[in-house]
């Protein structure tokens, strides 16, 4: 009823998901409740609850007139707007002039410009290290 069907060479079944999309949260628009994203998020309204990216090449940027409240976890993150609640950034944090964070950040990378704020605190989050192979112990043992 509600769906047209075109017939575009496709055998039918389910689609994957297009890589690359990009998500807008416009000026004026408030979401309430936890988001979960791959690709790109911009953010320009207001957000309350937890962004969670999924997948190693989602990225998240809040603008000047964005607002977080609640978690970030995404393996890039630029801010420039407001954020209360802590920002997991795996990968990278950009956090322009006017940012504004009221919570831990947790990092691999961060560059800041002059002028943004952060009311918490930083932690680097090194690679985890790489294990080695256990030795092998069948010769060690004495006879």
């Amino acid at each position: 009823m509600f769906s047209s069907k075109k017939n575009n060479g496709s055998s039918g079944g389910s689609s994957k998901p297009t890589q690359g999309l990009t998500t807008l949260i416009a000026p004026g628009t408030a979401i309430r409740g936890d988001v979960n994203f791959s690709g790109a998020m911009y953010i320009q309204g207001r957000i309350e609850g937890t962004l969670s990216a999924e997948g190693d090449n989602a990225s998240l940027t809040l603008s000047d007139e964005g607002c977080v409240i609640g978690e970030i976890h995404a393996p890039r993150v630029v801010l420039n707007g407001q954020v209360k609640g802590d920002v997991h950034a795996s990968e990278r944090l950009e956090l322009a002039e006017a940012a504004r964070i009221e919570g831990n950040i947790y990092y691999k990378v961060l560059e800041m410009a002059a002028g943004a704020q952060i009311n918490g605190k930083m932690v680097h989050q090194s690679e985890p290290p790489k294990r080695l192979p256990a030795p092998a112990t069948a010769a060690a043992e004495p006879a």
